[in-house]
């Protein structure tokens, strides 16, 4: 592949959400892409723009990095049985969706709940999203949901084999909070992520699990904390924002008020940085497509948070918290971006302060790896400034 093919040039640029916290807002105008990944952001008069195999105009637009959802449930390439719907993921991108992880492939039918079983479909899962990423999103799957049985061998043997993720504890049979712990326990010392459901059952097999068992099984994210579907009680959400250390998982299909607690709690404890954001889908809800984005305008306006600091909950926040090398404007990571813009005749001064408003802003363009996967959105309303690929 020639240099020609693999330089991508964004100019123009109206605005830098950084996805970082310390400074959610960038100085600049261009930003240059080299191989997929980021190497230079700054005023374009300072960057080398010359020989782009790619151009595009932001026309004044904003850069974001692109949204990251923490909890979906995907079954097999772009297909989900739950709500007999094809292209959902392609749909998630028209919502500026780049990379989602999975907390489980709960919803295949007749899915093993034996040993064998399910560490052979955890392997798969892991495999078959390696190898194909629909519409160039990446999905991040293989999580087994942990059963009665398992010794630290399995685990052991997962990790070899290239799974990372632990699907939502409590999901399975494993319900009890000393059992979570020992099996958590194993996951983290080969290398491996958990997530525990969080609130009332959400699927037939699933049960309640309250603050005493998130609490003793220490999972590295406490998934929807608001309720997948059902939230926990006020004072318990307080208690786990409080007594425990993990990521705060806030997810659009569960209860909009507790999300806001458990933000509002994150604050005051001065600990912002274990927001992350998902989507919980497909589900009984559905698939949302603007999921993410619908979460960044609620939290920021019923909340009162600037919408450039809950930009960061959905990319940079869980970057650092899943050890992802995307989520960021930053050089050397991976150039997973959307360009986006206040919604066409939306209130508001500027995007941010419709956004601030409660309105979507439009989706213009999602890039991944450097690549343009999707111009215009079919989902988002349409933005004010479009930009556009002026050189290829």
């Amino acid at each position: 592949m020639s240099s020609l093919a693999t330089k991508l040039v964004i100019k123009n640029i109206g605005l830098l959400l950084s996805g970082q916290l310390e400074q959610p807002i960038l100085d600049g105008d261009c930003i240059v892409v080299l191989n997929g990944r980021i190497s230079a952001i700054g005023h374009a008069k300072d960057l080398d723009t010359d020989n782009a195999g790619t151009v595009v105009d932001a026309k004044g637009a904003a850069v974001s990095p692109g949204l990251i959802d923490s909890h979906v449930h995907p079954v097999i390439g772009d297909y989900t049985p739950r709500q007999q719907q094809l292209s959902w993921i392609d749909s998630c991108l028209h919502g500026g969706v780049t990379t989602m992880i999975s907390a489980g492939e709960v919803h295949l039918p007749g899915r093993p709940k034996d040993i064998v079983g399910l560490k052979a479909l955890a392997i798969a899962s892991q495999r078959w999203y390696d190898n194909f990423r629909p519409s160039g999103v990446k999905v991040l799957a293989g999580a087994p949901v942990i059963e009665e049985g398992m010794v630290e061998e399995d685990f052991k043997s997962l990790s070899e084999a290239g799974v990372k993720l632990l699907g939502e504890v409590g999901l399975g049979s494993v319900k009890a909070g000393d059992t979570a712990k020992q099996m958590v326990a194993w996951a983290r010392k080969y290398g491996m992520q958990s997530t525990i459901h969080t609130g009332g059952p959400s699927i037939p097999g699933s049960g309640l699990i309250d603050k005493d068992v998130v609490l003793e099984a220490d999972a590295d994210i406490i998934g929807h904390i608001n309720g997948g579907h059902t939230a926990l009680p006020d004072d318990q959400i307080i208690c786990l924002c409080e007594q425990c250390e993990r990521g705060i998982e806030i997810v659009h299909n569960g209860n909009e008020r507790s999300g806001l607690l458990a933000m509002r709690t994150a604050f005051e404890l001065g600990q912002p940085e274990r927001v992350i954001l998902g989507t919980d889908s497909p589900a009984g809800s559905g698939v949302q497509p603007l999921g993410i984005l619908r979460m960044i305008a609620m939290l920021s306006s019923l909340g009162d948070v600037a919408p450039e600091t809950v930009f960061c909950f959905a990319t940079g926040n869980t970057a650092r918290m899943r050890e992802l090398d995307s989520g960021m404007l930053e050089v050397g990571k991976s150039a997973d971006m959307i360009i986006i813009d206040q919604a066409q005749h939306a209130p508001g001064k500027d995007m941010l302060e419709s956004i601030h408003q409660g309105n979507l802003p439009g989706l213009g363009m999602t890039i991944i790896d450097g690549v343009v996967r999707s111009e215009r959105s079919r989902n988002t309303p349409p933005a004010t400034r479009m930009p556009e690929i002026v050189e290829k």
